[in-house]
């Protein structure tokens, strides 16, 4: 049983001049740390700096259940993907000193790369260099793979032949390929390893003494054990060699040191003012749109504040850092567990808008009143596009074209989209009786209330498919929006785009599959006896995608 009293939460608020801090800032900061993970099993470190400072400490859960040793201040962490940021700095340094430029091509670095001349490292930098993403290859992130240690030119020789998903700068898509090659230009140029360069420029100067490579974590004392679960009976989690994850994501740290390299970056101690406002900035599209997503760095808003930050993933743990320039406020949010209690993004944008005092309302679940929720189940449209509200298997569902999210019930008609309690609906009925949803995204209600047009659409009936059909469905298929990979398992076929997860497909005719928890079906094409396409209908769009 999961306890959650306050008593398990080691907090620290630090003294020192006024600040502007919330009064109760502490006592609402340990509710969101208590609530976030169970005391017996894997745990959260977060920490909290304003104007610089560190203001705020906690620490909660096992960093190794089996041996009962609790997560402390001190313990260390995988950062995953924030590494990304360090990475990026110390090749931004190496363009302020003339040594690389944002045009060159990945070719003067790495001359024999496959079609490397058409690369820069700008595109690199901000994923639309269109290479394959070696994480999205289908089968290779298995333990025989994850747990070899890769030098930078082995990992690169298992991407690097592949066919390009997109034509360079064409398209915007996570990649993680592309930092394994930020990594070896950075080695190219300083002639050591990219850490090497790391230790060098960024953790050693600014005294960030537990950010750093680490060859063997599970030696080291301060190493938290990773974890595939949220209790005391969570598994050890997917073994991974630093070197697997390279120069985008093979760092480790802890919460405090995060928050001193954000006070390091965006205070000016790094980069220039014109290197920084490039790693900061969002990617221009050819298409006059804009991805959100710089050199390593991610803006975006909290509460409607401007910020900036990233996220982290790696087997055993996730992490979360972000920055609010108006507050001056940083946070950063450790978890030893890839599936974790609660997301520790989530964790961060709550402690970050109460400290910036605009907080998040707290809630706590509630039991489901499925005959309170009867009348409003059916059909909502918002901007031409369909919402469902449903029971699934005893579930509250809030269905989108693109996805499907249990609600929670947390009392007043409102449901929380998921546990994070960041956007929520609330149930009502108008003037006339009739049923309505309002929407909160964020904390605010920016989209309004939706009238209920309709029942629950009826959903097509399964149809059987002889397992011998479904192995000429699987394969590899490309598209516009990338390489869509049909695999066929024990429970039928699922479909992956690159960079997004998998999902089961349910047969609803011979050639006719809906994708499960989204609003979207996939047609194969018969054409000369072979399957030579498929089609991707959604939101009223249709998308091919031709056999690879």
């Amino acid at each position: 049983m999961r306890t959650m009293g306050m008593a398990a939460v080691g907090a620290l608020l630090l003294a020192g001049p006024a600040l502007a801090l919330p009064k109760d800032f502490k006592a609402q900061a340990d509710a969101i740390v208590a609530a976030s993970a169970a005391a017996d099993g894997p745990g959260i470190q977060v920490a909290v700096s304003e104007h610089g400072r560190i203001v705020y400490t906690a620490q909660r859960g096992m960093a190794d259940i089996a041996a009962k040793r609790p997560i402390t201040a001190a313990t260390e962490f995988r950062i995953g993907s924030i590494t990304k940021q360090f990475a990026s700095a110390v090749l931004l340094q190496m363009v302020g000193e003339g040594k690389v430029a944002l045009s060159d091509p990945l070719s003067k670095f790495l001359p024999t790369f496959p079609g490397g001349r058409g690369i820069t490292v700008r595109q690199l930098l901000n994923h639309t260099s269109g290479i394959q993403s070696y994480t999205d290859i289908p089968g290779w992130m298995v333990e025989a793979n994850t747990a070899t240690p890769y030098s930078t030119e082995q990992l690169i020789a298992v991407f690097k032949d592949l066919p390009p998903v997109k034509k360079p700068g064409e398209a915007w898509a996570y990649n993680n390929s592309g930092y394994v090659l930020v990594g070896a230009i950075i080695e190219a140029v300083a002639k050591r390893p990219w850490h090497e360069e790391v230790a060098k420029r960024l953790t050693g100067p600014n005294r960030l003494t537990t950010i750093r490579y680490f060859a063997d974590p599970a030696a080291a004392s301060a190493m938290a054990t990773g974890y595939a679960g949220d209790d005391a009976r969570a598994p050890v989690a997917q073994r991974i060699d630093m070197s697997v994850a390279s120069a985008a994501g093979a760092l480790v740290g802890t919460a405090s040191d995060l928050t001193r390299w954000d006070d390091a970056l965006h205070r000016g101690k790094v980069l220039t003012a014109p290197l920084y406002a490039q790693m900061a900035a969002p990617t221009a599209m050819p298409d006059g749109s804009t991805a959100p997503y710089g050199f390593g760095l991610i803006p975006g808003k909290v509460r409607g504040l401007p910020s900036i930050g990233h996220s982290g993933g790696i087997f055993g743990f996730l992490s979360d850092t972000l920055y609010l320039p108006g507050p001056d406020v940083s946070v950063a949010v450790l978890v030893n567990s890839d599936q974790p209690q609660s997301d520790p993004g989530a964790v961060s944008r709550k402690l970050a808008a109460l400290a910036a005092g605009k907080p998040y309302p707290l809630f706590t679940a509630q039991p489901l009143d499925k005959a309170a929720v009867e009348p409003f189940l059916g059909t909502y449209q918002l901007k031409g596009e369909r919402r469902v509200l449903k029971m699934e298997q005893g579930e509250l569902v809030w269905q989108r074209p693109n996805g499907r999210t249990a609600l929670i019930p947390v009392g007043d008609g409102r449901y929380t989209l998921g546990k994070a309690g960041l956007s929520w609906i609330a149930l009502s009925r108008d003037a006339t009786g009739k049923p309505q949803v309002t929407m909160f995204e964020d904390g605010e209600n920016v989209v309004g209330t939706l009238p209920r047009t309709g029942p629950v659409p009826a959903e097509a009936a399964t149809v059987a498919v002889s397992a011998a059909t479904l192995a000429r469905y699987a394969g590899s298929y490309t598209a516009s929006i990338g390489r869509v990979t049909v695999a066929q398992g024990p429970d039928g076929l699922t479909v992956q785009v690159t960079g997004q997860p998998a999902l089961a497909l349910r047969a609803v005719s011979a050639t006719e599959f809906a994708v499960e928890k989204v609003e979207a079906r996939v047609r194969f094409v018969e054409e000369g006896g072979r399957i030579v396409r498929l089609e991707i209908a959604q939101g009223g769009q249709i998308v091919p995608a031709t056999r690879d």
